[in-house]
């Protein structure tokens, strides 16, 4: 017997693949009424709203994900890009350089020698 939850997703993936946004925002949010917190489905959903044109529904998914899973380096990726398209290039910044922040946090756990990330955006990572 197949998951509703797994059919549905499959489904918003077809149909992202096929460039057909709002069938894909549809069945992503299907999906999601099973497991209103499946970071996977929100992470298709947030990359939906975004390519159709929603870039503030984008963004609210994509805070969500963060919310659920604050380690998420492609959340703030997923932020850095949505932000970029709206032209908030300050916000924009500030996502790209937490997600290299928490990237290179998650790398020290298998990798302790691993240099801390560069900065292109001359903004003042710290640690």
């Amino acid at each position: 017997m197949s998951d509703p939850k797994i059919e549905f997703y499959k489904q918003g993936m077809g149909h992202f693949g096929k460039g057909e946004y709002a069938p894909a925002i549809e069945a992503y949010k299907s999906a999601l009424e099973f497991e209103p917190d499946w970071t996977d489905c929100l992470h298709a959903l947030a990359m939906a709203q975004a390519k159709g044109g929603d870039l503030d529904t984008a963004i609210a998914t994509a805070k969500r994900i963060v919310e659920l899973t604050p380690d998420d380096h492609f959340a703030n990726t997923s932020l850095s890009m949505f932000y970029m398209q709206q032209g908030k290039i300050e916000e924009a910044e500030k996502e790209g350089a937490i997600a290299r922040m928490k990237a290179w946090k998650e790398e020290l756990k298998t990798n302790p020698d691993a240099p801390p990330p560069s900065d292109p955006t001359g903004l003042n990572v710290t640690q």
